[in-house]
């Protein structure tokens, strides 16, 4: 996407600046130190622009909060479950609050990776083979022969992750069958429901996309090279971990499937205002959705502002558009 057409789109000028706008960060969630991270840095932007904003924690004090002082709109920077299961996003909606992003319905969709997988299979985008495994149903089948059963069906090295949550949080790369029952156990600490994945050998990207008011558009994807190989938590938010390039090192064409792929992904879920789709490009140039965030982190190593900046776009700008349309609704 050029920069021009983004600006094009844009909703700015002096009326903007008159809007009072609550970030929300915090929580109490596993990522809570990364959703104060992403809080300050939308606080530190949207003021750079001239936007009056506050931040506060979604806690007891919200709800007075909202009904003493209600913002004319809300950017929700809460990551994991508070911000991304959709339950927040109804009360806003209870509370007649308009907020940035998608609605509650799409948020859990999205949440769920196993329910995700399957919408987004049901439009034709390309997702992994999966199985989803309750706890309790690990334990009653037996797990031995309930993970025997997958290495059989879906192969090796397959991918261990928690059907709902983020930022790699009890998620592993399996290799070897021995290491199965490790994973899994690991997995089950951050959720009671593992997603084992396929694993699929490629390039790891993220392409964002962001509706200033002319239909969704899709950044530069951004590729991820994390130094030990996994895109975990602290490959994620520990600097020199990870080694990003923006726009990701993809032939045009390849590049312009991958960006159909995340606007077609985004469609699929019901998405608005922005997401991340994180995807796998495989040696053949063929993309594969991971997953898709309808909070993306906005810290100094996040993948939507760095794909913000390869657009030559503001960041704080962008933020505050978005805003200002939210604010309309």
């Amino acid at each position: 996407m050029g920069a021009t057409a983004a600006r094009e789109t844009v909703v700015s000028g002096p009326a903007t600046n008159d809007l009072h706008v609550l970030v929300l960060a915090g929580g109490l969630s596993y990522e809570r130190d990364v959703s104060l991270r992403s809080g300050r840095r939308v606080l530190d932007a949207l003021r750079s622009v001239g936007m009056e904003a506050e931040l506060r924690d979604a806690d007891v004090a919200l709800l007075p909060a909202l009904d003493s002082d209600p913002p004319d709109a809300v950017v929700i920077a809460l990551h994991g479950a508070t911000g991304e299961d959709g339950s927040l996003r109804g009360v806003l909606d209870l509370c007649g609050v308009p907020y940035v992003g998608c609605d509650a319905r799409a948020s859990r969709l999205a949440w769920d990776k196993p329910s995700a997988k399957t919408v987004l299979r049901e439009a034709g985008i390309a997702t992994p083979d999966w199985v989803a495994l309750p706890h309790d149903r690990f334990s009653e089948l037996g797990a031995v022969a309930v993970l025997d059963r997958i290495v059989a069906r879906l192969g090796l090295p397959l991918m261990v992750k928690p059907a709902q949550g983020g930022s790699g949080l009890g998620a592993a790369v399996v290799r070897d069958a021995a290491s199965l029952p490790a994973a899994m156990v690991g997995c089950f600490a951050y959720d009671s429901t593992a997603l084992v994945e396929r694993y699929v050998a490629g390039m790891d990207v993220a392409v964002s996309v962001i509706d200033l008011g002319d239909g969704p558009q899709a950044l530069p994807p951004v590729e991820i090279v994390p130094r030990n190989g996994v895109y975990d938590y602290a490959a994620r938010y520990t600097a020199g971990r990870t080694t990003w390039h923006t726009p990701a090192r993809l032939d045009a064409a390849v590049a312009d499937a991958v960006a159909e792929v995340a606007l077609a992904a985004h469609t699929a879920l019901g998405l608005r205002d922005l997401s991340r789709v994180d995807l796998i490009v495989d040696p053949a140039g063929q993309p594969h959705v991971l997953e898709v965030n309808v909070s993306p982190g906005m810290t100094e190593t996040s993948l939507l502002p760095l794909a913000v900046q390869a657009a030559g776009l503001d960041f704080g700008q962008v933020i505050a558009d978005l805003v200002a349309r939210a604010a309309t609704r």
